[in-house]
């Protein structure tokens, strides 16, 4: 499947109302983003081994704002080489069953069936932070960094006082600040979402990529690659603060489409990562004709 982040001349999607000159047409009938989750299982398995699980997620939607979804898991795989030698010593089982606060949890080295679907009870249109837009919309976004940083500060300052404000009824002694700690964080998370998941301008990702980089507590870790190979400049964003786990997340950005490869997840408490939580997440993004189908096994 090939997808293209190129800018087109004039709009070429039927049925579309007309977008700024400088505004990115739509390339095909679908903005696609697949993203891949591996994360190490939870619990160890067997004589005590420890599992790797795949899953992956794709997203379409037409410039219309309509959306469906697919999924499938991948199957599961020995962690690491210690690993994979007990899971031979242990005859290479291929299904894991086991019960675990009342549930039943089922692993399987074989992919899954899959499914894919129109999305249900979700508005048309692109997420955009806590509202939905329309590709017109998405179109005009600031692709100046300093008006594109203050317009995500203040839809974050508006989403800590709406959030502040329901806490109050289950914790009467929640404070805005309780937020507040962390808004540089949440601001960078807005300008990263910006880089895939919606099809927005070259000029505005490449604003959302600069207000990403130079936000407060953002670190630039030089040139990386991901676990598909790609190259990339890899950020840490800002450490979350506050009470219970403490999430730690790096990007991997690739600055010449200026779209989001990775993200890896590290999610710790009293010290121990948080297994299942914790792992790293491949996209791929951009705009393609084929159709919404169930996601391709590997």
């Amino acid at each position: 499947m090939r997808f293209t982040l190129a800018v087109a001349a004039g709009l070429l999607f039927a049925g579309m109302a007309a977008v700024p000159a400088s505004a990115d047409a739509p390339k095909a009938a679908y903005w696609r983003v697949e993203t891949t989750f591996t994360t190490t299982h939870p619990r160890a398995v067997g004589s005590g081994y420890h599992l790797t699980q795949r899953r992956v997620s794709i997203e379409w939607l037409s410039p219309a704002g309509r959306s469906w979804s697919g999924f499938r898991e991948l199957g599961a795989r020995p962690a690491t080489k210690k690993d994979e030698a007990a899971w031979r010593a242990d005859g290479s089982p291929t299904t894991w069953d086991y019960r675990t606060e009342g549930m039943k949890i089922h692993l399987s080295t074989r992919p899954g069936k899959g499914s894919v679907q129109a999305a249900a009870g979700r508005p048309d249109g692109f997420r955009l932070g806590e509202r939905y837009v329309t590709y017109q919309q998405l179109q005009v976004l600031p692709t100046e960094p300093e008006t594109l940083r203050k317009q995500l500060t203040a839809e974050v300052n508006a989403w800590i006082d709406e959030a502040a404000e329901e806490a109050k009824s289950t914790a009467p002694k929640a404070a805005k600040n309780d937020w507040l700690v962390n808004l540089d964080r949440y601001v960078a998370e807005r300008a990263v979402e910006l880089l895939y998941v919606n099809p927005a301008p070259d000029k505005v990702r490449a604003a959302a990529y600069h207000v990403l980089k130079t936000t407060k507590g953002v670190s630039d870790l030089g040139r990386s690659k991901d676990p598909l190979g790609r190259a990339g400049q890899k950020l840490a964003l800002p450490v979350s603060s506050g009470k219970g786990p403490v999430l730690r997340q790096q990007l991997l950005v690739d600055t010449t489409t200026m779209t989001l490869l990775a993200e890896y997840t590290d999610l710790g408490n009293g010290g121990k990562k948080v297994l299942g939580k914790s792992g790293v997440k491949t996209f791929e993004a951009g705009w393609t004709d084929d159709k919404p189908a169930v996601p391709d096994a590997r």
